[in-house]
């Protein structure tokens, strides 16, 4: 799904866009309320003892048939419908307009389903996929999804500062035909990963599953495009993973908190056509914000802030090089065995 030019932010969404859009955040709310309420079912349920950092608490002791089919199945369904409904936009040469397209309520309604399906299936089988992968696959999704965008969006809005970077062309334009289908996979294997338990930190997670899904959904409208709807989008990873962090008491938020603030800081805001003044004065108040912090916790520590920015934008380059390398290694490989199969 290749973005058009960013012009189309400005004009006005047609009723439909708009009814999609707060009708999507009132189910986001509502939903994530009904998990919370339906939650203390699950307290019953006996797990095993913490086993550290890589340890997912939330799965059974003794997973069954089950409980895995149904996860794995149900997750499979769930994705496959989303990377149909993606297929089918694509093939149809599907423009960008004001308001939904039928594939857009279709999405929608598909998502609405399957997240009210995982709830079920928490509650009569209670696994997600955690039983069966690690929690850094689910964790590194996420991750690999925030660094695509941020190398998908430098043509647009640069890396640093506003400054755009010399990316290979032919990556960038990979990401931005199929991010659609990397974005999907990342955010309906995270949904699925992890069953519908009431946690704050859950809650909190299944609440920016939900907006993504929706922002998802609304492909080839204006929302989809819109510069301030895709910064909510990526800087919702700012709270959801301070207010985790403060939420497990490890004393680590500060690093979440302004590592991720320090991409918005740098990259993320300058997106927004924001006025000079606004982009120095926010930049003030986050220079403020880790001093007066750091003033408290120590010094020592301040180089916490830069762990997650140093990550995701090594990871753009990273990623831009092996992709263009893997695009040419199939470019030079591809013609040589239509030869061979043409000889044969």
């Amino acid at each position: 799904m290749a973005q058009s030019d960013t012009r189309t932010n400005t004009r006005k969404m047609d009723p439909s866009l708009t009814r999609a859009l707060w009708g999507g955040i009132a189910f986001s709310l509502v939903f994530t309320g009904l998990i919370w309420w339906a939650g203390g079912r699950l307290d019953a349920i006996e797990l095993l003892p913490d086993q550290g950092a890589s340890w997912y608490y939330w799965k059974l002791p003794n997973p069954t048939l089950w409980s895995r089919l149904t996860a794995w199945g149900f997750y499979a369904l769930h994705q496959i419908t989303i990377w149909g409904l993606i297929a089918y936009a694509q093939r149809r040469d599907t423009k960008y307009t004001k308001g939904v397209h039928t594939v857009n309520l279709i999405a929608l309604a598909a998502n609405a389903f399957f997240i009210t399906l995982h709830l079920i299936q928490t509650h009569i089988w209670y696994d997600g996929l955690a039983q069966d992968v690690s929690i850094w696959t689910s964790q590194g999704s996420v991750v690999l999804m925030l660094v695509l965008i941020l190398l998908m969006e430098n043509r647009r809005r640069g890396l640093f500062w506003g400054k755009k970077v010399p990316l290979p062309k032919r990556a960038v334009d990979f990401v931005r035909h199929y991010h659609g289908y990397i974005f999907s996979w990342a955010i309906v294997y995270t949904f699925w990963y992890h069953p519908m338990v009431s946690t704050s930190g859950h809650l909190i997670g299944f609440f920016y599953m939900f907006l993504l899904m929706l922002q998802g959904s609304l492909f080839f409208t204006r929302l989809h495009i819109n510069r301030w709807w895709m910064v909510v989008q990526e800087a919702t990873v700012i709270v959801h993973g301070a207010l985790v962090a403060v939420m497990q008491g490890n004393g680590l938020w500060p690093m979440f908190f302004f590592g991720f603030g320090g991409i918005f800081v740098l990259t993320q805001m300058h997106g927004l056509k924001l006025r000079p003044a606004a982009r120095w004065a926010i930049l003030g108040l986050y220079i403020a914000g880790v001093g007066i912090t750091y003033s408290q916790l120590g010094w020592v520590r301040i180089n916490e802030i830069v762990r997650i920015p140093l990550i995701e934008y090594a990871l753009v380059f990273v990623l831009a090089g092996l992709i263009s390398l893997s695009l040419y290694v199939v470019n030079r490989l591809g013609p040589a065995q239509a030869s061979e199969g043409s000889t044969a």
